[in-house]
């Protein structure tokens, strides 16, 4: 299996994990992980 690199991306590898685990997982919209994730203190903009 192939290592995934995070090194051109804008946000930390744990947001961009967390993200993609809530959206299939969750019925969210991309605002809804955005405001879940500024709750734990990762601003994404």
């Amino acid at each position: 299996m192939q290592v995934i690199s995070y090194a051109r991306h804008q946000f930390p590898p744990e947001a961009i994990r967390q993200g993609i685990w809530l959206y299939p997982r969750f019925t969210l919209s991309y605002r809804d992980i955005e405001e879940l994730l500024a709750e734990w203190g990762l601003e994404i903009r």
